[in-house]
């Protein structure tokens, strides 16, 4: 991924935006942090009292009052404490709201670009950062603020008791600046690590046939545990660094609140404080200390919280937001090629090099072309699977850019080479997931395909659940299935490729028929093809050599030129 640098004002990313918009909720959680600390003055107050006044005038009203005054503090911690933690919840939430499209059309795009990094990532950072506003680890930095509160009141006790508390604080923070220090790096490479092993094991699964029929999956394990074990060791040292540093916290602080006392007693003997200040001093101390220990035990969620904002800032700059684009006219079918240079993902070497031709609204095209021509590149790049390098393409004249996306899907039926089909039921494939869609569309598009009886013939018919968790369909069913849904709709631009790699007679006989009807209908059809029987539908043919159309011209035309160029080398072959 290209290096940003989304603290930059014009690079501001949808996220920065976000948490400034929820930033009012945080500013009350601050005041309602601010009184809650106040109140927590309680405990060590009530204590004084008791020591310093209650006990030597024998007073029981003032106990009672006092006790009462303690107990409806007690109350407002409570009620307070727990309004926070429903604002925590409820900022949380909000950011949801506003992210989780952005979130999930941006992985979606980093698929696109980076296939090596086609993962739910991205989806996993924004939980960690959304577990992390929302949970009691950020409590802990909302509290961190108000310590000198409490040493300032251990400093009217006294000079010695403020200076000792003072010593203890700064030690905390010291453990806590060299836990961040020493953990950083390890837990960004644990993260790291843990993703490339969790991909390697999520394509393992996908592909779990081959392996299990090949024997693979000793071999694949050996690879999976060493990918694991680098993650295993980057963090287990991680973990046992923070360990150190947490539990040296957590001991010296009890440690520096047990000592106080025998500071305390010393003073109490010198005279300089009150047996009350004795009791309320390493109280005031503890509080002091508990929010620093606190941001400690929780550096770790922290620290992966940063590492993900990090992460997902620069997913969120690198993929913007679609800007809303003017309502085009829906599209008559007319493909145009200008000059279109097309270097797939991940790729050095253009596939598609200078193409331009148009196709006409009604259109049937045929791609044909030896293996690696560039077949399959050009009807991704007209589908808009893939962005041209330089060039456009165009759709009634306009970009295919000017487009919104998902407006312009609605117009188009696509059936790639690799058919997945998505969890779910067989009629929610077919209709692409859409709550609008009726029985009747439905119906429609699986017998224009030629799918309906084979649908019927499952299980629960159109409620067959397909996909994760559903029934395996063979490489044929899917591809019906998939052709089905290409055409639900009525799209007025339908492309195919190699639409009938894996059917068997009945289905190629339905898919002649299928594309006798788009024909009819005057949709713009573009196929890929290796099988001779479907040439004879095309209007057009266009031949493909190393990205490079050699041809482009009527079908008959196309198959005489290749005919008689076929005869020619024959009769080389033949000479020599």
């Amino acid at each position: 991924m290209a290096t940003n640098h989304p603290n930059t004002k014009q690079n501001k990313s949808d996220l920065q935006k976000a948490l400034k918009e929820i930033k009012a909720i945080f500013v009350s959680i601050g005041i309602y942090s601010f009184f809650l600390n106040l109140l927590m003055l309680a405990p060590p107050f009530y204590m004084l009292v008791v020591y310093d006044i209650v006990i030597p005038s024998n007073n029981l009203d003032t106990l009672l009052l006092v006790t009462l005054i303690t107990v409806s503090f007690f109350i407002g911690m409570w009620i307070l404490d727990y309004v926070r933690a429903k604002l925590l919840i409820y900022a949380s939430n909000k950011l949801d709201l506003i992210l989780n499209k952005r979130i999930f059309d941006a992985t979606f795009d980093l698929a696109a670009k980076y296939p090596n990094k086609a993962n739910i990532q991205p989806v996993r950072d924004f939980s960690t950062i959304k577990n992390f506003l929302g949970g009691n680890a950020v409590v802990s930095f909302f509290d961190f603020p108000w310590f000198p509160l409490y040493i300032a009141i251990m400093f009217a006790f006294s000079p010695v008791f403020g200076l000792y508390g003072l010593g203890a604080t700064v030690i905390i923070i010291l453990l806590t600046f060299l836990n961040e220090k020493a953990t950083k790096e390890g837990l960004e490479s644990s993260n790291e690590e843990y993703r490339k092993a969790v991909g390697f094991f999520d394509n393992n699964i996908r592909n779990v046939e081959v392996v299990k029929a090949m024997g693979m999956k000793e071999n694949l394990h050996r690879i999976w545990m060493d990918k694991y074990n680098r993650y295993l060791m980057t963090h287990t040292k991680a973990s046992q660094t923070a360990s150190f540093y947490s539990n040296a916290s957590k001991s010296f602080r009890m440690l520096a609140s047990s000592m106080m006392y025998g500071v305390g007693a010393m003073l109490v003997i010198a005279g300089m404080i009150s047996p009350g200040m004795l009791i309320a001093g390493p109280v005031l101390l503890g509080r002091a200390l508990q929010p620093i220990s606190q941001v400690i035990g929780s550096w770790k969620s922290f620290t992966s919280a940063k590492i993900a904002y990090n992460k997902l800032n620069e997913l969120l700059v690198e993929f913007p937001q679609e800007e809303e684009k003017l309502s085009l006219p829906d599209p008559q079918g007319i493909i145009r090629f200008e000059s279109v240079v097309t270097i797939p993902p991940l790729g050095e070497k253009a596939v598609l090099k200078g193409i331009s031709l148009q196709i006409n609204s009604g259109d049937m095209v045929g791609i044909i072309g030896p293996s690696a021509a560039g077949k399959s590149s050009f009807v991704k790049t007209a589908v808009g699977v893939w962005t041209p390098s330089s060039g456009h393409i165009r759709i009634d004249g306009a970009d295919i850019a000017q487009y919104n996306s998902v407006a312009l899907g609605q117009h188009m039926g696509y059936l790639p080479q690799d058919i997945e089909l998505f969890e779910g039921t067989i009629a929610q494939n077919i209709s692409r997931f859409d709550e609008d869609a009726t029985d009747e569309d439905i119906i429609n598009a699986a017998k224009l395909s030629g799918t309906h009886e084979l649908i019927l013939n499952l299980p629960h018919g159109y409620g067959t659940r397909v996909g994760v968790g559903g029934m395996s369909l063979s490489g044929g069913q899917k591809q019906r299935i998939g052709l089905a849904r290409a055409i639900y709709g009525n799209p007025k631009i339908v492309i195919l490729d190699e639409p009938n790699s894996n059917l068997d007679d009945a289905g190629e006989y339905a898919l002649m028929m299928a594309l006798r009807v788009l024909k009819d209908k005057g949709v713009t059809v573009l196929f890929v093809t290796h099988k001779n029987n479907l040439l004879g539908l095309a209007d057009k043919l266009v031949l493909m050599k190393d990205g490079l159309v050699m041809q482009y011209d009527q079908s008959q035309k196309v198959i005489e030129s290749l005919s008689s160029a076929n005869k020619t080398a024959t009769k080389q072959i033949e000479g020599k």
